[in-house]
């Protein structure tokens, strides 16, 4: 069988096996949700995975590296203003970090299910440990061309900024667009919260 109809076919069964995560959760949705949504044969899947953890496993872990590809750094490219860091933070027009209350659902289930797994716990913390150098790099560089305060450690701030994102996935996965967690009130907000003025000069 050629290699580009086993590839359709595993991605297939991985973008069905994530709608069904999405709507049911992990534990929740059976091999047979899963068969039913991808329109397969249980052989089919079997061919591929050979148990729902294995395709939980997979599915996260294209979650992280979604999450990994969206916190790359461009050396190469100019830095972002103050205000674009906020958008790199967030990343609104790339999964899993866009404005889809499914993405948002989704990443909230892998972090759940980490605390379950060494394995993806492991694989998290590379992915937010390299979040955390990004971002903490170019608030060092705002901070050395003073737009933001030096007093705090630039890691710090980061962990601050990471922290937040956190919670706005959280409220985007609890309340969907219509709740809270609106994009645009978010980055409002933070772009707030980084550019006060500093009291003791003002």
């Amino acid at each position: 069988m050629p290699k580009e109809h086993l590839e359709a076919r595993r991605r297939q069964i991985l973008d069905a096996a994530r709608q069904c995560f999405i709507r049911n959760g992990f534990h929740a949705t059976s091999m047979q949700d899963i068969l039913a949504e991808a329109d397969l044969s249980a052989g089919a899947v079997y061919r591929y995975f050979k148990s729902k953890d294995d395709i939980i496993a997979a599915t996260a872990s294209e979650a992280l590296a979604e999450l990994a590809a969206a916190f790359e750094a461009d050396e190469s490219a100019a830095p972002p203003g103050l205000d674009d860091i906020v958008d790199v933070v967030l990343q609104v027009d790339r999964p899993p970090l866009s404005g889809s209350r499914e993405s948002a659902q989704f990443l909230v289930q892998v972090w759940a299910e980490a605390l379950r797994s060494p394995l993806l716990r492991t694989k998290l913390q590379t992915v937010m440990e390299e979040a955390r150098r990004v971002v903490g790099g170019l608030v060092a560089r705002h901070q050395r061309h003073g737009l933001l305060s030096g007093d705090v450690p630039a890691e710090q701030v980061a962990e601050v900024l990471m922290a937040l994102v956190d919670g706005f996935l959280v409220s985007r996965a609890v309340y969907g667009h219509d709740g809270p967690a609106d994009s645009a009130a978010f980055r409002n907000g933070l772009r707030a919260l980084m550019s006060t003025p500093d009291r003791a000069g003002g």
